[in-house]
């Protein structure tokens, strides 16, 4: 496959964890900035692969070829995250867009020895799950923080949005993967939050609470 080719792949199979039945090509459009005539001269040649099944107005889906394809691209591209911050010292608001040229190396073997290297982790610095090598996933019982028990310790495992400013946010706030939270009181009006967060208390916006992931 083309670099090009595996970005449509990884695409699609984002989309389609929240749209099952069929992902729009104006929704591909949207997240690779591109024209919808480009997504389905892309999406004809995909099927001809046997990686997509598509139906002009009828929307697409990945086959078993082109999920788990698309898997390896997903796992190659948590790998290096956790490699570029646990041995190369990056922060997490910086490994994405390095994470996504990295991507692209074809060697299976050495995505495999690099899995081993890092111990086999089952998730990226921003708490996404990492396929394994057969593209098995651990599957963990998530909330939003927003969506919480008042008074109930909770435990950071991920974040929705992994846009650096927000990432950077998190980081100010001394928040990370593992903080501990403990949400004192809820604002009727706008849904703010009153928290306590690593034994302080801060306030979060309903905006950051509904982009924290906790368990």
């Amino acid at each position: 496959m083309t670099t090009s080719e595996e970005n449509y792949l990884k695409v699609i199979y984002h989309l389609s964890l929240v749209s099952p039945k069929g992902v729009n090509t104006n929704a591909i459009a949207a997240m690779l900035d591109t024209k919808a005539s480009s997504v389905t001269d892309m999406l004809k040649k995909l099927s001809d692969k046997e990686l997509v099944s598509y139906q002009k107005y009828q929307g697409v889906t990945l086959t078993e070829k082109g999920f788990h394809s698309a898997k390896m691209i997903v796992r190659k591209h948590r790998l290096w995250e956790v490699f570029l911050v646990e041995k190369l010292h990056f922060s997490w608001d910086e490994v994405h867009d390095i994470a996504e040229e990295l991507e692209h190396i074809k060697s299976e073997s050495l995505i495999n020895k690099l899995d081993s290297f890092l111990g086999f982790p089952d998730f990226d610095p921003h708490g996404d799950p990492i396929p394994n090598a057969d593209g098995e996933i651990k599957k963990v019982t998530k909330l939003l923080l927003s969506e919480v028990e008042l008074n109930k310790e909770y435990r950071c495992i991920g974040v929705k949005d992994s846009s650096s400013d927000f990432l950077k946010y998190l980081d100010k706030q001394k928040i990370a993967l593992g903080s501990t939270f403990v949400v004192k009181e809820k604002e009727s009006f706008d849904d703010t939050l009153l928290v306590e967060v690593n034994s302080k208390h801060i306030t979060i916006s309903n905006k950051i609470a509904t982009n924290l992931y906790v368990h």
